[in-house]
């Protein structure tokens, strides 16, 4: 895609070289979210850190060999933030490729697997229709949050998303009301509740302009 003039920042696609440091900064963010700690924390932190690791390792290798849009926000060279989309050109939920599900058994564990895809067939009952995007991660360095960033890291996956011709919209999870309110203000709309394990939160949608 074409960079997004946003001030001084562009909005562009990840190369190889960035997915690197895409982790590190999606395993910062995510590294306290209730979902994880409860889908992956057994008492023992380095464990659950290794297996944050490996979920967010095998997603991203997922997305990048599936040529799924990796979004990154940068200031000149240096890596701000990272957005990354699934569509549904790519199995979902319980239609997961087997290798995607052996890889992140090994990371991460059987039951762990299992609550990914639950997460992401719960989101995939309420979407409106096959050709929606799913936003999988969305996260920013820690040095560079409350800075207005956020917004304009979810505006640059709406430029992408109203961009795309297959696409009908992107929808996400949230259980952070905080973050609801930064995605409803950009254009999201709550389209239901979800329960994940013991975890509530709503599905949001962003219907793409036309």
């Amino acid at each position: 895609m074409e960079a997004f003039t946003l001030d001084q920042l562009r909005a562009v696609y990840l190369t190889a070289e960035d997915l690197r440091v895409a982790a590190s900064i999606i395993y910062n963010a995510y590294h306290d979210d209730p979902f994880f700690v409860e889908l992956l924390d057994q008492g023992d932190l380095a464990q659950y850190e290794q297996k944050l690791r490996a979920a967010i390792r095998e997603e991203l290798n997922e997305l990048w060999q599936q040529d799924q849009p990796l979004i990154g926000l940068f200031d000149e060279d240096k890596l701000l933030g990272v957005a990354c989309v699934i569509t549904q050109q790519v199995p979902l939920g319980e239609t997961r490729y087997w290798h995607w599900r052996l890889k992140m058994v090994l990371g991460t564990g059987w039951k762990s697997t299992q609550g990914l895809i639950k997460k992401e067939a719960s989101m995939l009952e309420h979407l409106p229709s096959s050709q929606c995007g799913i936003l999988q991660f969305i996260a920013l360095t820690p040095n560079e949050q409350n800075k207005g960033l956020g917004a304009r890291l979810v505006q640059a996956v709406l430029s992408w998303c109203d961009e795309q011709v297959d696409i009908d919209g992107i929808g996400v999870f949230v259980n952070n009301k905080k973050h609801e309110a930064l995605l409803v203000k950009q254009g999201f709309k709550v389209i239901a509740p979800v329960k994940v394990g013991s975890q509530v939160g709503d599905v949001l949608f962003y219907e793409k302009h036309k």
